[in-house]
């Protein structure tokens, strides 16, 4: 199951580029239409609005993307979003330049 270091804000109940988000490792389907994220199971979809996942069981919507070197993960709004600390050490050497594990190829 392929693994990255990835950026997830939550869109549902919040003005856009408002919900919380976090740096953290995320498992996703060897097809990567599905996600694996704190213990939730997130569906790529389409036809939402600001959001390209959905909680199977919520319905809730998220952001799920690779985060940016120069921290502006959100579109619309500021960033400020929370690195876990499993993920720390390898996000801080990503945006010092090193590449994203299991990116070194792109």
């Amino acid at each position: 199951m392929p693994r990255r270091i990835t950026f997830v804000q939550l869109k549902t109940g919040y003005d856009t580029d408002r919900g919380p988000s976090w740096i953290g490792w995320v498992n996703f389907s060897k097809t990567w239409s599905t996600a694996y994220f704190h213990g939730r199971t997130l569906r790529r979809g389409e036809g939402m609005f600001d959001a390209n996942f959905y909680d199977v069981e919520t319905g809730e919507e998220f952001w799920v993307s690779g985060p940016k070197r120069d921290r502006t993960d959100t579109r619309y709004g500021p960033s400020d979003p929370e690195v876990e600390s499993d993920a720390a050490d390898a996000y801080r050497a990503f945006l010092d330049g090193a590449p994203l594990p299991g990116r070194e190829n792109g």
